[in-house]
């Protein structure tokens, strides 16, 4: 095997590569966010032990570790890394500008229709970023899958993230206008279990917790559901069908309510808000295209129809 001769892979390059493979898990999920092949990472792993005269990792099939030279070694990279980007960004000073690409994890639903318009106008922003735009509601590993942020609604847990808090959502209870019957739509939350009633096991599953606006009085209301999802989607559609009433994030229903085609019950009543969060590794440096979108998320977040910016905690 021949030593690296091309400055791309000079010692800072393996180091990076490194440092991926480790936090990827495997040579073939960093060489997939790298943009590269197995093989080749496999090759750059070779050439930093050997330059080294250690070994990094051991390999089975199944398995991957880091031996405690590799733990050495990683913790030395990464520093070695974070202070270059600092050396670079401080060159750089004011000519940071957002550019790169941008890894970026939404709720499914949430970052289908809600975040849209925002992530289009920052990408009108800022002409030089490119986003990769990854929906599903599972929460993951983000140095693990080589993403920059996620957007989580509800607690964040991690002590490894920075969570920024920027906007909150409202759940209220909704329901096809008439599911009641006859007379005016149920205003107490006693009045509400004589309802139909969908379920969302994430959120909730045969029972309400409700709070009233302005006094905090608590209530709680239980529910014999005739229909449970894990969609938000799914939920919706069966509300407008009128086969029973929901508590839903307010966001998603704006356009029900303002058209009529749902009616909002107990309208002084309602479960208690969710945060919003941006989340993201701690690092030494973050690039100015991260920070710019948090920035723009921040400020647009609070704004969407149905949302609520972040209250005192």
């Amino acid at each position: 095997m021949k030593e690296p001769t091309s400055p791309a892979l000079d010692r800072l390059a393996l180091m990076q590569t490194f440092v991926r493979i480790v936090e990827a898990g495997s040579l073939s999920a960093a060489a997939a966010q790298m943009g590269s092949t197995q093989p080749t990472i496999s090759r750059r792993l070779q050439w930093l032990e050997k330059m080294l005269g250690l070994r990094l990792l051991q390999r089975s099939t199944h398995a991957m570790r880091l031996t405690e030279d590799g733990e050495r070694c990683y913790a030395h990279a990464k520093s070695l890394l974070e202070s270059w980007a600092a050396v670079e960004a401080d060159l750089r000073g004011a000519q940071d500008q957002p550019r790169g690409q941008l890894r970026v994890l939404a709720p499914h639903a949430f970052g289908q229709e809600a975040l849209v318009e925002p992530l289009a106008r920052y990408l009108a922003a800022h002409p030089e970023v490119s986003v990769d735009w990854f929906l599903h509601d599972r929460e993951v590993n983000l140095i693990a899958e080589g993403v920059d942020c996620a957007i989580r609604v509800g607690e964040v847990e991690d002590p490894a993230l920075v969570a920024v808090h920027v906007a909150e959502v409202p759940r209220i209870l909704v329901a096809r206008p008439g599911l009641w019957g006859e007379g005016p739509p149920p205003r107490t939350p006693a009045a509400l279990r004589e309802l139909p009633w969908l379920s969302l096991p994430q959120f909730y599953r045969d029972e309400l917790d409700l709070h009233q606006l302005g006094t905090g009085r608590r209530e709680t209301v239980r529910l014999t559901p005739r229909l449970r999802t894990d969609s938000l989607y799914a939920a919706r559609s069966a509300v407008r069908a009128g086969v029973g009433a929901a508590l839903v994030s307010a966001w998603l229903v704006a356009d029900d309510l303002a058209s009529g085609r749902l009616c909002q019950l107990v309208p002084d009543w309602e479960a208690s808000r969710l945060p919003v969060r941006i989340v993201y590794p701690y690092a030494r440096l973050y690039p100015a295209r991260l920070r710019s979108f948090v920035d723009a998320m921040r400020q647009a977040m609070p704004g969407i129809a149905g949302m609520r910016p972040p209250s005192a905690r």
